[in-house]
């Protein structure tokens, strides 16, 4: 039977689909599957192309995350940091449009048409330190911890403003997703501690 014409591997690929709500070609490939089956299944409307090499069921419901996992599976060494991390820990108020993503220092920044993404890099402990896997649309997408975040955002105060990173402390603070020991582990890390002594004792107080 002709490639084009086995419903055989359409099922296993809808199947695929099922089990993962954003697909790539290499899960195809990773089962055994001809990824030209994608193609077919976006002609026919079985699948939607939802981002550039990524593929979803039509109309499936997906999380208000899902940007964060389509920009994990673009960027394989990329962690969600700064707002974007706020946003998953449920802290502050900022709702950013961009994904924001530590990178490491000499990788080549990431083009990508969708979704916009915001670039850090970083290196060393500060690159690999605090960072948890979330479940997001059944992608692991690598999120620095609550604590990482908020001395990550006084470290880059002057790119989001000390009034942000002030109020992720106070909030994560009031919430208790914050401990005083993780977050002095974490401004040593950066080399923030004195920069963020005050601020911390003061929510203490």
């Amino acid at each position: 039977m002709a490639l084009h014409s086995d419903p055989t591997l359409e099922q296993a690929a809808l199947a695929l689909a099922e089990r993962q709500p954003l697909l790539r070609a290499r899960d195809l490939a990773t089962h055994g599957l001809p990824t030209v089956v994608l193609s077919r299944l976006v002609a026919a409307g079985r699948l939607e192309r939802v981002a550039r090499g990524v593929y979803s069921l039509p109309g499936r419901a997906l999380s208000e995350h899902r940007s964060l996992a389509e920009a994990a599976l673009r960027v394989p060494r990329g962690v969600v940091c700064l707002l974007s991390a706020l946003r998953v820990h449920g802290i502050g108020t900022q709702a950013p449009f961009e994904v924001w993503m530590a990178i490491p220092h000499h990788s080549p920044t990431p083009r990508l048409d969708q979704p916009a993404l915001r670039v850090v890099r970083m290196s060393g402990a500060a690159l690999t330190e605090g960072v948890d896997l979330v479940d997001i649309d059944g992608v692991q997408v690598p999120v620095f911890n609550a604590a990482k975040t908020v001395a990550d955002c006084f470290k880059y105060r002057n790119k989001i403003g000390l009034d942000v990173a002030l109020e992720a402390l106070r909030d994560g603070w009031s919430q208790r997703k914050l401990s005083m020991d993780a977050l002095w582990h974490y401004a040593t890390v950066n080399r923030v501690a004195n920069v963020m002594r005050p601020y911390l004792e003061s929510v203490i107080a």
